[in-house]
């Protein structure tokens, strides 16, 4: 038996890379997990629910009908968000608002619709994914770099809101990790592999690091084993942020 045997988990985003990564760890370790995604085409044990995290009206009902369906709510993963490329000249407002609408917005709109279950959870916790992007300058991430900003500055926030409902709320700011995002920005260099072999390097350990890694730091943040850590921003980056080795 696993700690999170009889757990209840939306994971949003939940049907590809780090979400799926993260919804198919907690499943195999006795969770019962509902993936919320606008293509939520996933596999059994794993429950799809289509859900866009822009509207509130979606999301909520998303969320009840995964309540009902997994007998409650314990744990949300907020891992759903869009990319940006560009400095502060690239791109426009309606830009910038649609990258804060995913990805801070539907924080947002995902942890308001679960209070109601989380309170009444022995377990509760809420695990935002952030990004390197957070803590470190990266060129041509500006729009992309704020809005993790304000996931890493929101978790904090929760976390002091929430903990006297026994509601944990963490966060993982993962170094770039090989997903279909990062896959499809690589097919779109004029030199693939060079500029993979970049990425590569400038993660300490010499490589991306893998969706399965910050799924398993995700697990940590979650697990009733860790029911004294809140307020927590968990790297999972390589070394990206925290080291500074010799050439």
């Amino acid at each position: 038996m696993s700690e999170f045997t009889g757990l209840s988990v939306i994971v949003t985003g939940g049907a590809s890379g780090i979400g799926l990564a993260t919804a198919t760890l907690l499943a195999s370790r006795g969770a019962r997990v509902a993936s919320l995604d606008l293509d939520p085409g996933v596999d059994a044990p794993l429950i799809g629910l289509r859900a866009d995290v822009t509207d509130d009206d979606a999301v909520r009902t998303a969320v009840a009908a995964a309540a009902e369906r997994l007998g409650g709510l314990d744990i949300v993963i907020n891992n759903a968000g869009i990319g940006a490329q560009g400095t502060v000249a690239d791109n426009d407002d309606a830009e910038w608002a649609r990258v804060f609408d995913v990805n801070v917005q539907g924080i947002v709109r995902v942890s308001r619709a679960a209070l109601p279950w989380l309170r009444d959870s022995a377990h509760a916790a809420i695990v935002n994914v952030s990004s390197i992007a957070a803590t470190a300058g990266l060129p041509q991430r500006a729009l992309y770099s704020a809005t993790k900003g304000a996931v890493l500055s929101l978790t904090l926030a929760m976390a002091a809101d929430h903990v006297r409902d026994a509601i944990r709320v963490n966060c993982v700011t993962p170094g770039t990790a090989d997903t279909p995002w990062i896959g499809r920005l690589l097919a779109r260099a004029a030199d693939p592999g060079a500029e993979r072999a970049a990425l590569d390097a400038r993660q300490p350990i010499g490589r991306l690091v893998s969706a399965d890694e910050v799924a398993g730091a995700i697990a940590y943040l979650a697990s009733p084993l860790a029911s004294a850590t809140t307020g927590t921003v968990l790297a999972v980056d390589g070394g990206m942020q925290g080291l500074r080795l010799r050439r």
